[in-house]
């Protein structure tokens, strides 16, 4: 992975927390993230299979989940989102399945299992909601986005292997504007596609390298109020900043363990003033920027790696 990246000139980092350890409020490779109306931060950490949640701060307010395959168990959780109600959806990607929950971590409902078949899933990685709480997954495996209701009745789905518009190679974040469309991150595509909420190909943009809008295995993506794209350059160890159409419009981020550095960040989400989230993966913490990518804050910070079974980076977990 590329490692010769330079900080934007007005990037300036804010907080950060968490660290390698396994106890409550520490984190080891944390992937997914997602933040509610109130500010409040939640974390998935598929090597203790479970969630965290921490205020805007980094304070952390509960936490849920240990291995296995019961309701309110977890074998490596990657995206997490969370609807209108503040209630919060997992990606419980080796159980195949989405699990729902309330804002305190009290099961409500779950649905999937193994295969190709509508309503299932291979290795399933992001998960959002639109502004109706319609549930989207990047059934990454499976190279497709499913659409369910908030109950889990799948509704449509589109896609299939390949490098041609609408198919995906790997794909991994997703994330969902205020208009209802759908921006993907087609990872091993090294690219961003958007589509209508009825998967009908819009656009698309990106390529493999490291230049402004070029990216290496995007994972996380997430769009602000109003409707700019931020993109977690994971090879790239970076977080790139578009307008909804693609167009570049600024980066930050390099390879390092300092305030404002990354090492492969997965996870990205805004809050409800539009600073952004960063889950800084090879670091073990969050870290907090405002939209221009000025540092405001984060918790936590150790490197180590692991390897990925998807092939495209160099963290992440095993099935079991």
């Amino acid at each position: 992975m590329s490692s010769n990246l330079t900080h934007a000139a007005n990037t300036n980092f804010i907080i950060k927390w968490g660290s390698d350890e396994s106890g409550t409020g520490q984190m080891m490779n944390p992937q997914g993230i997602a933040v509610d109306s109130s500010g409040n931060v939640y974390v998935s950490e598929p090597n203790f299979h479970r969630i965290q949640k921490f205020d805007s701060s980094g304070k952390l307010l509960t936490s849920w989940g240990s291995y296995g395959s019961e309701d309110r168990e977890f074998s490596s959780p990657f995206g997490v989102t969370v609807d209108s109600l503040g209630n919060v959806y997992v990606a419980d990607t080796c159980n195949y399945r989405i699990q729902k929950f309330d804002s305190s971590g009290k099961f409500l409902t779950g649905w999937g299992s193994s295969g190709d078949s509508s309503g299932q899933f291979s290795l399933l990685s992001g998960i959002t909601v639109d502004p109706a709480d319609h549930v989207y997954v990047a059934d990454t495996n499976n190279h497709r986005i499913q659409k369910f209701d908030s109950s889990g009745k799948f509704l449509t789905g589109w896609g299939s292997y390949g490098g041609g518009d609408g198919q995906f190679s790997s794909p991994f974040g997703i994330t969902v504007d205020s208009l209802g469309n759908v921006y993907v991150a087609d990872t091993d595509n090294h690219r961003i596609q958007k589509f209508d909420s009825s998967g009908k190909f819009l656009i698309r943009w990106g390529s493999s390298g490291s230049g402004a809008g070029e990216f290496n295995s995007p994972f996380g993506i997430t769009v602000d109020s109003l409707d700019d794209v931020y993109v977690a350059d994971t090879g790239n160890h970076r977080v790139l900043k578009f307008d909804s159409n693609g167009i570049f419009l600024t980066k930050w981020g390099s390879y390092g363990s300092g305030a404002g550095e990354f090492s492969s960040p997965s996870g990205v989400t805004v809050d409800p003033l539009d600073n952004v989230c960063v889950v800084d993966t090879g670091n073990h913490r969050v870290q907090k920027f405002d939209s221009n990518g000025k540092f405001l804050t984060s918790w936590g910070s150790y490197l180590i790696f692991r390897r990925c079974p998807f092939n495209f980076c160099n963290f992440s977990f095993d099935c079991f």
